[in-house]
């Protein structure tokens, strides 16, 4: 497809989502949980101060402390209360575990596009990575996200400016 003499194909700012929940990495887990639940997604970039994005949390990640070999760790250590030994440090810690922040848990390093980044780059880098959302940046500052289901809306609703830069 041709537009003024040049190939019209989508890219990153086309498709993506400008208005985007960020979440600081001090927030506590109960926090972004709360968060993500209220606006019903999945997962959110993770911002310093300035804005640039440095992990993504995801409800993957928020789950990570109930994976069975914690349980198993858990069990463990009620086992050694029952029987009256001293707290180990070691339990003092695990039970701090209620107060872990964004920043424990994220996933990092987070891979980042630019806006003029195309959809199939877009796809590509999401294949690779095996993630399922992109922050796109400009500056290095956060200005949107792109998700699969935004890559397969732009080859469903517009697929000769998807597939044109192929």
């Amino acid at each position: 497809m041709w537009k003024g003499g040049c190939a019209v194909i989508l890219n990153a700012a086309d498709i993506m989502t400008k208005k985007v929940l960020t979440v600081h990495p001090q927030d506590q887990v109960h926090r972004v949980a709360k968060l993500l639940s209220d606006r019903g997604i999945s997962a959110a970039p993770v911002c310093d101060d300035d804005g640039r994005p440095v992990g993504m949390i995801s409800e993957g990640d928020l789950l990570k402390p109930f994976r069975t070999e914690h349980a198993l760790k858990r069990s463990w250590w009620l086992n050694v209360l029952a029987e009256g030994v001293d707290l180990a440090p070691e339990f003092v810690d695990y039970l701090r575990m209620d107060h872990r922040t964004a920043s424990d848990l994220m996933t990092t390093p987070v891979v980042t596009a630019t806006e003029d980044a195309t959809v199939p780059e877009l796809a590509n880098l999401m294949a690779e990575h095996r993630i399922k959302r992109v922050p796109i940046v400009r500056g290095g500052k956060l200005v949107g996200v792109v998700s699969r289901a935004d890559v397969v809306r732009a080859l469903a609703r517009e697929p000769d400016k998807v597939l044109e830069s192929i």
